[in-house]
């Protein structure tokens, strides 16, 4: 049995980013964000679809096209779609974001 609280480094000079669990379509990772965001300009465009939940703190993602961020805190989760553009605006500097995003292919 694993804690997906356990383990995290008090100091995150960058994002952390574990996978938790690998199957044939599936994969399943904690991400801790602490203050991190995308660089500018780039953004996401995955070959997977991934549905993302905050477990704890908050953050921004912005997807291409839209006029405004969507926020997320602790509880909150989202589908995002295959090749749908997407990045991180903001994660809370004031405490440590953690994430289960879980990656799936249909078909």
């Amino acid at each position: 049995m694993r804690n997906l609280f356990a383990g995290i480094p008090a100091e995150l000079p960058d994002e952390l980013t574990e996978t938790v669990l690998d199957a044939a379509n599936v994969r399943i990772e904690r991400i801790v964000s602490h203050g991190q965001a995308s660089p500018a300009g780039f953004w996401y465009d995955q070959s997977e679809h991934e549905w993302v939940l905050v477990l704890q703190g908050a953050a921004r993602l912005l997807f291409e096209g839209d006029a405004a961020p969507v926020e997320m805190h602790a509880g909150d989760y989202l589908e995002i779609p295959a090749h749908r553009r997407h990045r991180v605006e903001w994660t809370t500097p004031d405490e440590q974001t953690v994430w289960l995003a879980v990656f799936y292919s249909v078909g």
